[in-house]
């Protein structure tokens, strides 16, 4: 049981990093943040695929097609709307509010699949929902304090920042749910081949979406330094690193801790991605996390395994 749980705490460390990129590259847009992870994924994923080779013959288009959709939506999307949400609004609201995924899901869950996966009473969530809620106005009130005698421009730029959040939120509640509905509808095929098919996606998207910035550069709508910006050695080790660790070594962590522990404990062990990137926010700012604030992400972790238990 200790050896999934240390794997699930490499996992959320590991995850944790790609909330601390976009505050370590501030003069790199997210497109281009985007792209350069997805692409180091891509190239990561080449040999993985050499060894599910086999499997892989056996996808057809449509499931091609699948692989496609879900790393468009759950992979660059996401990351696009999470890395522009933390530049503009900081770093502790959107992983506070993306924190909340794993109740999101169960909430979507028990309406969605409620005959395939049996439903519970709302009633029961209740509690946790209202924790979690007051754990976001804590840590909001906290940020909105900070900004208090900053120019309107900057406010602006906090809430556009929250509502990025909230779309990489849907994003990433959408494409689990997506991805457990293909698992189920193939038990024939293998997971770990169905990852790296997603892995493999990843790699032609990248290299379009580096034409579309190369494109707006040149048009003149985007002020780019393609491909490596400003400070070519940061990106590429930043980008290799997150998309080594995070993208592939927290999943495989995370795979490892699934296997040794029972599925509602790992569900709640989630909790360390959230915990972890909220600690590398604050080190990059070089400050403690205030009174206001700790109590906010206690009561964020607190809602979500209670909510997590509830399920």
């Amino acid at each position: 049981m200790w050896t999934g749980v240390l794997f699930a705490l490499a996992a959320g460390l590991m995850w944790g990093l790609v909330f601390v990129a976009p505050q370590m590259l501030p003069d790199y847009p997210a497109a281009q943040l985007m792209a350069g992870r997805y692409l180091a994924f891509g190239l990561i994923a080449l040999p993985l695929a050499w060894l599910d080779r086999r499997a892989l013959r056996e996808f057809a288009a449509a499931d091609w097609g699948a692989a496609l959709c879900l790393s468009a939506i759950g992979n660059f999307l996401y990351y696009l709307c999470l890395a522009a949400a933390i530049q503009r609004a900081g770093g502790p609201l959107p992983t506070m509010i993306i924190g909340t995924l794993p109740v999101l899901i169960a909430l979507v869950s028990n309406h969605r699949n409620r005959v395939r996966d049996g439903r519970l009473p709302w009633s029961r969530l209740a509690l946790p929902l209202a924790l979690i809620a007051a754990g976001l106005v804590c840590v909001n009130q906290v940020e909105l304090q900070a900004l208090a005698g900053q120019p309107a421009e900057r406010r602006g730029a906090y809430l556009q920042g929250g509502l990025l959040a909230v779309g990489a939120l849907l994003c990433w509640t959408w494409y689990p749910i997506r991805n457990a509905d293909w698992l189920r509808a193939h038990p024939d095929r293998s997971p770990r081949a169905w990852a790296t098919a997603q892995g493999l996606v990843t790699l032609p998207l990248s290299l379009l979406a580096f034409l579309a910035l190369g494109l707006l550069q040149r048009t003149g709508q985007l002020e780019l330094d393609l491909p490596l910006g400003p400070r070519p050695m940061v990106y590429v080790g930043m980008m290799l690193a997150i998309g080594l660790l995070a993208s592939w070594a927290g999943t495989l962590c995370w795979n490892e801790a699934s296997q040794r522990l029972p599925t509602t404990l790992v569900g709640q062990l989630i909790v360390f991605e959230t915990l972890a990137a909220l600690a590398y926010a604050f080190a990059w700012r070089q400050e403690w996390p205030a009174a206001l604030t700790a109590l906010g992400i206690g009561l964020l972790v607190a809602g979500v395994l209670g909510a997590l238990r509830v399920r």
